[in-house]
């Protein structure tokens, strides 16, 4: 009996690919491999095979083809389910692991019994500068001195008033380090490629830049055009020269071809690079790079990727709990918005879980680590979101096709129209210059602009706007987005702590609250006192005396002479008055926090609640707004968090969505599913959320717009980042990318149509070479130029 292997999938890193036509041979070759199936991605360099054997076999498949490849990693598709984090009980560690590099391993005392640090701040570093790229810098040295090279040999080629003596030698010197420096990369590229038998845009450039110029160099040397005194005169239509083509040279065709298309990868690679650096930093493994690990009594800081099941971090505020744990020592208050979505912030003490992500916003833990390394629920976030964006938009494969059909095309036309004129008895120089003319008039120049300067100029408007623009592959479907799920806590709503209401019994009024509050909040490092004291801004605190803050429950103290609470209801009783019992239901029933207020009016007298003051998430003011504007463009708003369903739905009815629109109550992993739910009911969707829980889901959705305030893990998963807090960005930037997808199309249209008409053209011979450069430049400055009207677009308003 035979068994199978079950499918991995396994991720390549390729290098040597230059355009559509090797992405387009790399797929072809591995998809004909035995149950392999292979999606390889241009932008990223990354290839996402699916297969069951032995990954070396894809490797020398890659390399066979005349490319670099790399594993990147392997994994089984499906992830299974989270683990459980309840393991052993583990205890600190009695030694430490061995430091990473001699900077680590600053040492904090501690006192085990309850587990709190009594530690000073480590000095602040200051993070090295990124190195420059050297692919990029390369380009660009060779794009801009081959410009300065070719802009006088152009000049004088093309002007015959300005063809001094011997101008053509002039020429030969300034072209020569133009076709073998700034060309080389198409020249090995190509003889690389053809070693192994295929044929890229790379051949097509290199065969048109050395036959223009190694025609010029023959008839310079061994024919007539290095007589001093020759001009070239310009002529739309060539004719039969008596010297046999031996005076004629196109060296300004061949630094033409070379430039342009130098320019063109600069370009594009410079957009590609400036779009990764403005979507953010790329996500780890890790939910931070470093931990605070006890070790005895002792504190050590160590590579979080040190941690073990069972070990003990300390976590102090404003730091990130590097695992997925459960606390073991101290208090504190977490901000889980980022991986649960929860708005409302959580009181933790010993026993309470906490995952790697979430921000200890006051207090300090110690929390046993339960889940480590890959198995977070971080790092399980991280991978999909990855395996999410290997996929490709069906525009580039559309592309990816064509140009590994167009190279092969081109050259067999060259071919024939080479015989053609040979064997109709046309002088040498006549079939040569008809044959170069095809080749530089096929010369995908006009088609590689078209897309990269179009969205530069998008870009650059983009960020004027506060819209950042990934790439290309973002605005396919944005003309076909017709849902927009929109993350609750951080997009719809600040995300922060705000008074709500508040409510008071008969005869108390509302400046007796305030002078109260102001006391007993006013050094409480919580979320819900700040925005208590906030409301109180402005009001004199009354005299208070002994106060106390009891952990998870609120605060007490002498205020006027007499004792005071406000915190949780079971601090003042079980029953409150029936105006507070109803404000509190309320509160509650809505998704808000309510705390109570209660003073005794005697030194030794009872508590009496006499205020319950409510607290919560706010919806942004230009929330509404821009919900109106998507119905406007015929968009579905749909509300999606790990929220109660209380406070979604009263969020869904001040901004306007159908509380039919409504999913509450979902984890992390599962807001991927949600958008793939919707996507198998025939919606095309875009999904705009802030949080590392939404970042699954934004790199799963046909668009994802990230909140540029939001977590560096959701501003990489998204195809669009609005930089603001604005939600009315939604529209603009889907207006934006709508409007450059029809720049690029316009682009590519007139790129083709110059192909096609300007191709027969020189295959009959009535084509200059000379000519066919020009054009070939027209056609490129037509396209840029059409993509430069991009920098006058506006949103309606």
């Amino acid at each position: 009996m035979t068994v199978t292997e079950a499918p991995v999938v396994t991720e390549l890193a390729v290098t040597g690919m230059t355009c559509g036509a090797c992405v387009s041979r790399i797929e072809r070759r591995l998809g004909k491999l035995s149950g392999v199936e292979a999606q390889v991605n241009l932008a990223t360099g990354r290839a996402r095979v699916t297969h069951s054997g032995e990954p070396d076999l894809l490797v020398r498949t890659v390399e066979k083809l005349g490319f670099g490849a790399s594993v990147v990693g392997a994994a089984v598709p499906s992830e299974g389910p989270l683990r459980s984090i309840d393991p052993p009980k583990g205890a600190p560690r009695h030694a430490a692991p061995a430091a990473a590099d001699p900077t680590e391993g600053a040492l904090r005392s501690i006192d085990p019994t309850d587990g709190t640090l009594r530690s000073d701040q480590d000095d602040a570093t200051t993070p090295a500068e990124p190195a420059a790229d050297p692919e990029l810098t390369d380009l660009k040295q060779r794009a801009l001195v081959c410009l300065a090279l070719s802009i006088p040999v152009i000049a004088v080629a093309m002007n015959y008033s300005w063809q001094f003596r011997y101008w053509q030698w002039f020429s030969l010197v300034l072209a020569a380090p133009v076709v073998v420096w700034g060309g080389w990369r198409f020249h090995r590229a190509a003889a690389k490629h053809l070693r192994h038998g295929s044929l890229t845009m790379d051949t097509l450039v290199s065969v048109g830049v050395l036959a223009a110029f190694g025609w010029s160099v023959w008839t310079l040397f061994l024919g007539d055009a290095g007589l001093g005194g020759v001009r070239h005169r310009i002529s739309i239509i060539p004719g039969p020269d008596p010297f046999g083509g031996t005076r004629t040279i196109y060296l300004e065709t061949a630094v033409a071809i070379v430039t342009a298309v130098l320019i063109g990868r600069w370009i594009e690679l410079r957009g590609r690079r400036k779009a990764m650096a403005d979507g953010g930093a790329g996500a780890g493994e890790h939910a931070t790079d470093e931990a605070t690990l006890l070790v005895g009594e002792r504190a050590l800081r160590v590579p979080v990727g040190t941690v073990e099941v069972g070990d003990h971090v300390a976590v102090l505020a404003g730091q990130t709990v590097p695992v997925d744990g459960v606390v073991e020592h101290g208090a504190a208050t977490l901000d889980v918005a980022a991986m649960t979505g929860e708005s409302v912030p959580v009181d933790a003490g010993p026993g309470t879980r906490v995952l790697a992500g979430t921000v200890i916003a006051s207090g300090r833990v110690a929390v046993r680590a339960t889940v480590v390394g890959d198995e977070t629920q971080w790092a399980k976030l991280t991978r999909r979101v990855q395996d999410a964006q290997l996929g490709k938009a069906s525009v580039q494969r559309l592309a990816d096709r064509i140009a590994g059909r167009f190279v092969p095309v081109v050259l067999v036309l060259a071919l024939y129209t080479f015989g053609f004129w040979w064997f109709a008895d046309a002088d040498a120089g006549f079939a040569i210059a008809a044959t170069m003319a095809v080749l530089v008039v096929a010369c995908p120049c006009a088609l590689g602009l078209a897309t990269p300067t179009a969205l530069a100029v998008a870009a650059g408007r983009g960020r004027r706007l506060g819209i950042l623009l990934r790439g290309p592959q973002v605005l396919e479907t944005s003309r076909r987005i017709d849902t927009v799920v929109l993350d609750k806590t951080g997009t719809v709503t600040t995300g922060r702590m705000a008074m709500r209401e508040l409510v008071t019994t008969a005869g108390v009024d509302a400046s007796q609250v305030w002078r109260r509050v102001a006391a007993l909040e006013a050094d409480v490092d919580h979320p819900v006192a700040r925005a208590l004291v906030e409301a109180a801004a402005g009001t004199t605190a009354a005299p208070h005396t002994d106060l106390e803050v009891l952990d998870g429950l609120g605060v007490r103290g002498t205020v006027d002479g007499t004792p005071a609470v406000i915190g949780r209801r079971r601090l003042v009783a079980e029953h409150l008055p029936a105006d507070l019992d109803a404000a509190f239901t309320r509160a509650e029933s809505e998704g808000a926090t309510a705390v109570v207020l209660a003073w005794a009016d005697t030194a030794d007298g009872p508590l009496l609640p006499r205020a319950v003051l409510v607290v919560g998430d706010t919806v942004r003011g230009t929330s509404a707004e821009a919900v109106v504007r998507m119905r406007a463009m015929k968009l579905r708003p749909v509300l999606l968090t790990g929220d109660n369903p209380e406070a979604a739905r009263a969020v869904a009815r001040e901004v306007g969505i159908d509380e039919s629109d409504v999913v509450a109550e979902v984890l992390p992993t599962e807001k991927a599913d949600v958008i793939d739910r919707l996507r198998a009911e025939g919606r095309v969707v875009a999904m705009v959320g802030d949080g590392v829980n939404d970042a699954a889901a934004l790199a799963r959705a046909d668009l994802g717009l990230a909140m540029g305030t939001g977590s560096a893990l959701a501003v990489d998963a998204g195809d669009l980042t609005l930089v603001g807090d604005d939600l009315r960005a939604v529209t603009d930037a889907l207006r934006l990318a709508r409007r450059t997808l029809s720049t690029i199309r316009g682009n590519l249209f007139w790129a083709f149509v110059y192909n096609v008409a300007a191709i027969p053209l020189a295959v009959f011979g009535l084509l200059n070479p000379m000519i066919a450069g020009a054009a070939m430049g027209l056609s490129s400055i037509f396209v840029v130029g059409n993509s430069l009207r991009l920098r006058r677009w506006a949103p309606p308003r």
